[in-house]
């Protein structure tokens, strides 16, 4: 079964783009290729249940079990070793994309307490959007109860684009709440 995003995505959404960015042909539309969800642990990585526990959570959230990263210096200021645990990554692709985007932009965002939109100011100069949240428990699939310590993510769109605004156009039309330009 095809998600309900990825549907709306080739039916409504590339068409009106195209005509809106008075594109040539419906491969230029830009689209998403790839989500990247990390979540640094710090010190907490070297605990071996903090470092479950994480990672059943971000494998709720995601649908696929995380990769855990290393540092690659050490670093006496961070008490960092080369070698030891730093966090959890997953790389999305495909159908788990859309669905997460879906589960993301509908579901997650709007329970965020005192929400008032994403930043514009997250894209970089390849159209790529990123941006952070400081609470893992905003997915309904993470128990509020069972959460030992909240933690934050950061969340990576990978974006073929021409520019910012086409890419920008796009997370638009898939209704990501961005901050108007009058609102505070």
């Amino acid at each position: 079964m095809t998600p309900r995003l990825k549907e709306t995505y080739s039916k409504e959404i590339q068409p009106a783009l195209k005509d809106s960015l008075s594109l040539k042909n419906i491969f230029m539309v830009p689209r998403i290729k790839k989500i990247v969800l990390n979540m640094g642990l710090g010190l907490d990585g070297a605990d071996a249940k903090i470092l479950k526990a994480a990672e059943e959570d971000m494998g709720k959230i995601t649908g696929q079990k995380p990769v855990i990263t290393k540092f690659k210096k050490s670093v006496a200021n961070f008490k960092t070793r080369k070698g030891s645990n730093a966090g959890l990554k997953v790389t999305l692709r495909k159908n788990k994309m859309y669905e997460f985007i879906d589960r993301l932009v509908n579901i997650a965002l709007p329970r965020i307490k005192d929400f008032r939109g994403l930043s514009p100011k997250g894209f970089d100069k390849f159209g790529n959007y990123t941006f952070g949240i400081k609470e893992h428990i905003i997915f309904p699939e993470v128990s509020f109860d069972r959460a030992d310590k909240v933690r934050g993510l950061d969340i990576v769109v990978v974006i073929k684009a021409l520019n910012k605004d086409h890419a920008f156009a796009l997370l638009e039309k898939m209704n990501f709440p961005f901050i108007k330009k009058g609102d505070n």
